[in-house]
């Protein structure tokens, strides 16, 4: 079995007019559940072997915070692609993963990580279904497990949903 965690970034700030995207960083609500949520993951056991993280501002800060609840703290990747991916170029870089990852992580973006859980899991638990139904808002975790033995294997619809989490659902508000 395979397990890929998806963490969207947390609530990024819009104060700074003109400021470009990718350089945008964490609102103070995004500061407060960020760490928590890191939390909430690390005291369920769902540490990942390896996380690939976006090069964009946010989601680094969104990581720095979650990784704290981390004992040490997982491997993590900065990769530019994640920025802006479409759910195919996720699949082709969860298909990448090296083999002894058991558990993958990606901090990204939507519409990307939305898109790609629903092309990926179909299929799972009635309530994270259901609040994923919903929206995927700033960071949310989706948990989905494969049945699979490598990385290379995961396709459309080969995964199911095990948890989908916000930071409302855990009783932090709003993100």
């Amino acid at each position: 079995m395979r397990r890929l965690i998806l963490f969207r970034h947390a609530k990024s700030d819009w104060s700074e007019a003109g400021q470009d995207d990718h350089d945008r960083t964490l609102a103070p609500r995004g500061r407060r559940v960020a760490g928590p949520m890191g939390a909430w993951l690390a005291g369920r056991g769902f540490r990942p072997d390896l996380v690939l993280c976006s090069t964009a501002r946010r989601a680094r800060a969104t990581w720095d915070l979650a990784r704290a609840a981390f004992t040490p703290a997982p491997k993590a990747r900065f990769e530019p692609g994640i920025y802006m991916a479409s759910p195919d170029a996720l699949v082709e870089l969860t298909r990448s993963a090296p083999a002894d990852v058991q558990t993958l992580m990606i901090v990204g973006h939507n519409p990307g990580l939305e898109q790609f859980v629903e092309m990926l899991a179909p299929k799972g638990d009635p309530e994270a279904r259901r609040t994923l139904s919903e929206k995927f808002p700033t960071a949310a975790i989706a948990v989905v497990d494969f049945p699979i033995d490598d990385w290379a294997s995961v396709k459309q619809a080969s995964g199911r949903l095990d948890r989908f989490v916000t930071p409302k659902t855990l009783g932090l508000g709003e993100a």
